[in-house]
């Protein structure tokens, strides 16, 4: 029997996958439903919210953010959306590779 290798394609998920998607998920909570207070870790605001919202907009996974941004580890991307200490560096990385910049300004006084 011939055995075929598998390769993965990284690619953007379309509207009618993430759809598709969805539903299953919802399928699977519906036969599974998670045990109470178990939910995802509440997340900082601010910087942390943003690369959240932006990542989960462009429909990524932590793993797939990590290898666009060229980290090793998606615990840093995890780390970054709970508000965790990570290098500057690699915030700027995943900044970056969400098509955002990072910044600073002058904060006003008063």
């Amino acid at each position: 029997m011939s055995q075929k290798k598998l390769t993965h394609v990284e690619r953007r998920l379309t509207e009618e996958e993430r759809a598709r998607h969805a539903s299953i998920r919802e399928a699977i909570v519906q036969e599974l439903p998670p045990n109470p207070g178990s939910g995802q870790n509440p997340i900082a605001s601010g910087i942390p919210a943003r690369i959240r919202h932006a990542r989960e907009a462009q429909g990524l996974t932590w793993y797939a953010l990590a290898k666009l941004a060229g980290l090793a580890d998606q615990a840093t991307i995890r780390d970054i959306e709970h508000g965790n200490d990570v290098k500057v560096s690699d915030l700027e990385n995943v900044a970056k590779a969400l098509g955002l910049k990072l910044e600073l300004v002058e904060q006003s006084v008063g």
